[in-house]
């Protein structure tokens, strides 16, 4: 008889979807051209199809940074809940 090791299965939690929603928002906003294929409204003179998309630069790092900060707290719970059990 083989003895396989046992695999950890991957959880869905509200905050693993959180964290998804997170990465993915931009992709969405940035693949949805329909919603922001036009001039106006211009900010400080640069047309809003220009202006969008670099907002959404900045936008898209604070997104990462703050699904970065739950990947880490939900590794730090999960490490704590199963060092927990094994004790």
């Amino acid at each position: 008889m083989s003895h396989t090791p046992e695999v950890g299965r991957a959880v869905v939690t509200p905050m693993r979807v959180v964290i998804a929603l997170c990465l993915v928002a931009p992709f969405v906003a940035m693949l949805w051209v329909g919603s922001y294929a036009r001039t106006g409204p211009a900010f400080i003179g640069i047309p809003f199809f220009y202006w969008y998309q670099m907002a959404w630069v900045l936008i898209s790092t604070a997104l990462t940074m703050v699904a970065y900060k739950l990947w880490q707290r939900d590794q730090r719970a999960r490490s704590a809940a199963k060092g927990g059990a094994s004790q």
